[in-house]
């Protein structure tokens, strides 16, 4: 381009005119704009899991589990907090390296023992069957 001259004139603190040719353009520089602090910004919330609490109840700890599943304990760490989203297959996968099924990391906190999961896995099989027995009445009579 023989014919094209460039030249910089200052017009403010964050725009300059660049004169290429013909016809000058202000500027502005993408290096000095200023961002926006995060305070303002709502942290999206995907939907709750119980993986952490899985994950502590077997005893490991982020890198452990991470490591056995293919992650980074970064990002697992944003799932269990909500901050990033998981796939069925990474269910799944999480699920088996905690001994679990996918449904449970979902709906079921192992560290709650006041839970109707935790009684049940307490109970030794003949309890099981008066459980479902009192369970069955419960529902039938409504008391």
């Amino acid at each position: 381009m023989p014919n094209a001259s460039y030249s910089l004139a200052e017009v403010g603190p964050r725009c300059v005119t660049l004169n290429y040719g013909h016809r000058p353009a202000n500027v502005h520089h993408v290096y000095m704009r200023k961002r926006v602090p995060s305070r303002f910004r709502v942290e999206k919330r995907h939907r709750p899991t119980f993986v952490r609490e899985w994950r502590q109840s077997r005893g490991l700890t982020l890198q452990q589990l991470a490591l056995q599943i293919g992650i980074t304990h970064a990002s697992l760490s944003r799932i269990e907090r909500g901050l990033q989203p998981y796939s069925q297959p990474l269910l799944e996968a999480i699920a088996e390296a905690l001994q679990t099924e996918p449904a449970f990391l979902l709906m079921r906190n192992p560290a709650d023992p006041d839970g109707i999961w935790s009684v049940w896995d307490r109970a030794k099989p003949g309890e099981r069957r008066q459980i479902v027995e009192i369970a069955k009445t419960l529902i039938k009579t409504g008391t």
